[in-house]
């Protein structure tokens, strides 16, 4: 959208945004959209600003048509007087808007990140639902015409058989006015049997748009919330379904004022077989329906249940307030602030619902001014039954396999049609304790990827299990959410294989919910949810930009880093997650090329949000050195996999502290750089411990196995992946062992000579392609020259500080 096309209207015009834009951007308006008292000062003032750019429109010669304009915009905005607050929130909607256009660029990429093309099919039904809505629109307007001709034929039948009783003429002109009244009154019946008949083909037509919209694009839409609930990328936008609802009730309404049109007919004139008694109750009663059907079925949560801190949506905690919004799809400005709404919890287990438990629906907390009640500051506060609080739920159930359901309840009452109206939140989950957010989260996440229908608050008591398709798009889901981008196929076939071993179509594979969130990973004290979410934790906090930009391989076995890294030049490495760490840890790994070209891929241990927090990861890819002959301290990572420089990769996001950033540099300019032997690769971590890194020398037999298959299948002690899975001695065979554990592998007795420097090197063909020679920008002894080491020992573990 264009800002021409945004401010090109009444409601906020273009000139009144150009010449008092200085005072209209200085103005809080979101408070005012809140605050009635501020918004009628906002008013009054407007006003003022009006009369007074009208007052220098007129002293210009050439300013006519601006002065007249200006007098019509005060003009319509004088119809907010009683109600100031949609004037501020109007404006306040379209600067937000405006803003959002001018920081266009931030807002393509991310548009560009999360937007989903709808499906074919579905654009197809939107389609339909438009056309058959429009033809719905016209045929009412052509009965609008047709009760006028049905009234004037009536009238005109009426009148002239007055005429005729108050006529005095002979016996042959008597019964020629009888035969054209007779002829009259055919014409009025015909008329009426036409109209009823008309009437009948609108509400058949209706009912099968009313399908249409409620059967299905209600409920596509409210799954597709349901999925947005947990990270899905969908749309969850209202503004096509409350058009067609406005749209389609506007209609039976009409109807419904078509058919007490036919009352008053009668009530004026009938006669023997008149077809209006007879047919137009039943059809009344079909009017009478289906605007109650849409009418109940318009009334929907808008925003689910969350609280403004929480792991996600539908998560809620006692005595911590959250907010919901509800909306009704009719938008009807005689109902503003009238229709109360209430809060309820279900009785499953008892709750007191503290806070604002009742509001009108009303247009003023919208944006574009839908009849919505949003409940801001609402708090539950368990109540304890019995002995334990755990109301009448099944006690084989946690507390984090229970589900609630929020409702809220109103009165529909406008012309002379009275419904009562209810509707419910998604199944939420009630904690007391911060510590069950993560479990909490985790049955959010497998009923609302498995469960479609909402009233199943029982869904835990026999869960069923989730196909691989399913759980790879919710996983996908979690990184979006968290990182800004979905996993791609490799790393969702590395998590497949991990979980069921190496198959031809992951499909038809299945995982329990006991398996997600209850039984412990192979080897490990932590469940398959419990890492994952450590991982998704670890991305959201300390790597979003480097998982947004791709920089982060992720998921991948450790055997076909192997395999990956030996094709390629010295110094390349990748950044993947760790397999054993509960609370989420990422590595990275580099090839390095003996002097007979016999390559080695080296592994640092895994950093945790505990390093992270307080050095970020691309500082230390950036100050990482292994010590080399003579304890010279050199980078030996040069290209993020598959060739990117380093710099080029990761230099965006290097940080260097400046003194007044960092209150210790006032008294020593240091450089933190993590180093380790050369014989002995470990990253520096906080306190006094750290373990070495690993090392994977080309074992005799890699050459000869050339089987991929093989590699990915090989465990090497992941914990997603039972011994039983495959041959263990035929893996240690194939490849060395080198997991992440704290015992440190030593590298053999004779070291690979390491260049300062990512040279080209002559490497075998069956080590990768054709190299191009890379450079560092200084030599060491360019470095050295400018800067003096500090080098302080602990085991096997060197940190340099690298005075200035």
């Amino acid at each position: 959208m264009l800002l021409r096309e945004l401010i090109n209207g009444d409601e906020f015009p273009m000139d009144v945004r150009h010449y008092l834009a200085h005072w209209i951007e200085g103005q809080d308006w979101e408070r005012a959209s809140r605050d009635s008292s501020q918004a009628a000062f906002l008013f009054q003032v407007l006003l003022e600003n009006l009369d007074n750019q009208f007052s220098r429109f007129a002293q210009e010669r050439d300013s006519f048509l601006l002065q007249r304009n200006f007098r019509r915009y005060k003009q319509n905005f004088q119809k907010y007087q009683e109600e100031p607050y949609t004037l501020a929130t109007i404006i306040n909607w379209f600067l937000v808007k405006e803003k959002g256009i001018l920081n266009d660029a931030e807002l393509a990429q991310q548009v560009q990140t999360l937007q989903v093309q709808p499906a074919a099919m579905e654009l197809e039904s939107q389609r339909q639902v438009e056309k058959r809505l429009k033809d719905l629109k016209t045929k009412v307007e052509v009965m609008e015409h047709s009760i006028r001709c049905l009234e004037e034929q009536q009238d005109e039948f009426d009148f002239k058989y007055q005429t005729h009783r108050m006529d005095s003429c002979t016996a042959e002109e008597k019964k020629k006015q009888l035969e054209g009244l007779q002829k009259m009154l055919n014409a009025v019946d015909n008329c009426r049997r036409n109209f009823l008949s008309d009437i009948s083909a609108i509400l058949n037509a209706a009912d099968v748009l009313c399908s249409a919209l409620i059967d299905e694009e209600l409920v596509e839409w409210k799954r597709r919330q349901q999925k947005s609930c947990i990270g899905a990328p969908d749309d969850t936008s209202l503004e096509h379904l409350e058009k067609w609802f406005t749209q389609i009730i506007e209609c039976m309404f009409q109807l419904q004022m078509f058919l007490q049109k036919l009352d008053e007919l009668v009530g004026k004139m009938t006669y023997e077989n008149d077809p209006i008694p007879v047919q137009k109750p039943p059809l009344q009663s079909r009017v009478d329906t289906l605007l109650t059907h849409l009418i109940k079925s318009s009334f929907v949560v808008e925003n689910q249940p969350s609280m403004p801190q929480g792991r996600g949506l539908l998560v809620l905690r006692t005595n911590v307030q959250f907010s919901v919004k509800v909306r009704l799809l009719y938008k009807v400005p005689e109902l503003n602030h009238v229709m109360k709404v209430t809060v309820s919890v279900n009785k499953f287990r008892k709750f007191n619902v503290l806070g604002t438990l009742s509001k009108a629906l009303n247009m003023a907390e919208s944006m574009n001014g839908g009849m919505v009640a949003d409940f801001r500051h609402l708090t539950l506060k368990d109540r304890k039954v019995g002995g334990g609080g755990k109301g009448i739920n099944d006690l084989s159930l946690s507390v984090t396999e229970e589900l609630h359901r929020i409702t809220f309840q109103t009165q529909f009452d406008y012309q002379g049609l009275s419904v009562p109206l209810e509707t419910s939140s998604l199944p939420v989950v009630v904690i007391s304790n911060s510590s069950q957010q993560q479990s909490a989260w985790a049955s959010v996440l497998w009923f609302n990827m498995l469960c479609p229908d909402p009233e199943n608050v029982k869904f835990f008591e026999t869960s069923p299990a989730a196909t691989w398709p399913q759980f790879g798009e919710m996983l996908s889901w979690q990184f979006l959410s968290c990182g800004k981008r979905c996993l791609h196929n490799d790393q969702l076939e590395t998590l497949a294989i991990k979980l069921f071993g190496k198959q031809q179509s992951y499909d038809n594979c299945k995982i329990s919910w006991t398996k997600f969130s209850k039984e412990n990973l192979p080897d490990t004290n932590f469940t398959l949810w419990v890492w994952l979410d450590g991982i998704l934790n670890l991305v959201k906090l300390y790597l979003s930009d480097l998982w947004s930009d791709g920089s982060i391989m992720g998921f991948v076995s450790k055997g076909k880093e192997r395999l990956l890294l030996k094709k390629k030049q010295n110094g390349t490495f990748l950044l993947r997650f760790s397999e054993s760490i509960k609370d989420g840890g990422i590595t990275f790994s580099w090839v390095q090329y003996a002097n007979d070209g016999t390559p080695s891929v080296h592994t640092v241990k895994p950093f945790t949000s505990t390093d992270l927090k307080q050095i970020a990861l691309p500082d230390i890819l950036c100050n990482f050195r292994i010590m080399v002959a003579e304890n010279i301290p050199v980078n030996p990572l040069c290209y993020l996999y598959p060739n990117t420089p380093k710099d080029q990769a990761f230099g965006k996001y290097y940080s260097e502290k400046t003194e007044e950033e960092n209150p210790y540099l006032k008294y020593l300019k240091t450089k933190l750089v993590f180093v380790s032997k050369e014989n002995s690769c470990s990253g520096v971590r906080e306190g006094p411990e750290s373990d070495l890194c690993t090392q994977d020398r080309d074992p005799p037999s890699i050459s000869d196995a050339g089987d991929d298959d093989v590699l990915l299948r090989e465990s090497e002690k992941s914990p997603m992946l039972s011994s039983s899975t495959t041959d263990a001695d035929i893996l240690n065979s194939m490849l060395d062992i080198d997991g992440e554990s704290t015992v440190p592998k030593p590298f053999p007795a004779t070291s690979p000579h390491i260049s300062l420097s990512c040279l080209h090197q002559n490497f075998p063909e069956s080590a990768g392609d054709n190299l191009e020679e890379a450079h560092f920008t200084d030599t060491f002894q360019e470095f050295f020259n400018e800067i003096n080491f500090q080098i302080q020992q602990e085991d096997n573990v060197n940190l340099a500080l690298a005075l200035s």
